[in-house]
């Protein structure tokens, strides 16, 4: 499987370390260890960060053609800080490279004959008008090209009207529990529970599938008509950077396979459950790790 991945590619701050991620860039390289060709499209600075930044990008196997050098803006940066339970609070700083990202006819062209089978984006990439605008070049580059929507909510990066623009252009759609919450606010809707939010929006909308993640508790998954609630995995929890971005790699996998929601989502909760138990966004796993979690979890198939 091929995939188009548009988006920002950053350091987390941490108070005492500094690791390369961006919600793009992890799923990025999660679904590149899934076995996948990826593409990952952003910008970097010309300096320190921006370099080591390429240098970690190649290691993971992302072609470094794509990923531009902005002389006059510096790599992007998040500072991360964590509570109790590991859950980050981010304060994004911008601008940023990655928000001069550019394309002429000649990269769209390659990018078009590469032929992706998914595109990937996000919100926090999009909230600039540029990129916006860029990104539907993109897509209109790409008709061919099913596409994946990570909604991933960070403050004052969003408003209804960005939302109800990338929505409408989604085939599959991503989110957790707090942002089902806060998109029924932006759009004064209301849904008894997870099912009807997927059901209602997804014929509304004509998404092919939906999934929400919910922590501890697992996810709700809803596809091909189906849906189903996938229990989650206990473990000890570092950090939960990055987790819900490689749950959306492991997702889209085992929907491309053709599995049943209770299987992609179970596999999506041993990937994002993994990564929560280590540190950064995209720390060391493979699949043993996965399995190494126990039986699958009660209900999926």
């Amino acid at each position: 499987m091929r995939i188009l991945v548009a988006g920002e590619l950053l350091w987390d701050v941490f108070p005492d370390s500094e690791r390369l991620g961006g919600a793009a860039f992890n799923f990025a390289a999660h679904a590149r260890k899934l076995g996948h060709e990826v593409i990952f499209l952003s910008a970097v600075g010309e300096d320190g960060r921006g370099r080591a930044a390429l240098a970690r990008a190649a290691e993971i196997g992302l072609p470094a053609e794509y990923i531009q050098q902005v002389p006059d803006a510096p790599t992007g940066i998040v500072t991360v800080a964590l509570d109790g339970a590991g859950k980050p609070a981010f304060t994004i700083h911008r601008p940023a490279a990655y928000d001069y990202l550019r394309l002429d006819g000649a990269a769209l062209a390659r990018l078009a004959a590469w032929k992706p089978d998914w595109l990937y984006y996000g919100t926090l990439h999009q909230a600039d008008p540029h990129i916006r605008a860029l990104d539907r070049r993109l897509m209109e580059a790409l008709p061919g090209a099913r596409r994946f929507y990570d909604i991933n909510l960070r403050a004052n990066c969003y408003s209804a009207e960005l939302l109800d623009d990338l929505v409408r252009r989604a085939h599959v759609v991503k989110l957790n529990d707090d942002e089902v919450v806060e998109v029924d606010r932006l759009f004064a809707r209301t849904h008894t529970g997870f099912e009807d939010f997927c059901r209602d929006w997804s014929v509304q909308l004509g998404w092919d599938a939906a999934c929400i993640t919910r922590g501890a508790a697992g996810c709700a998954v809803y596809a091909g008509g189906r849906y189903a609630e996938v229990p989650g995995y206990a473990v000890r929890v570092v950090d939960t950077v990055g987790s819900g971005d490689a749950f959306a790699a492991a997702f889209l996998h085992g929907l491309a396979l053709g599995w049943p929601p209770e299987r992609a989502g179970d596999f999506a909760n041993r990937l994002g459950a993994v990564v929560a138990s280590r540190a950064g966004g995209v720390p060391d796993w493979t699949p043993a790790d996965c399995a190494a979690l126990g039986p699958r979890a009660a209900g999926a198939l």
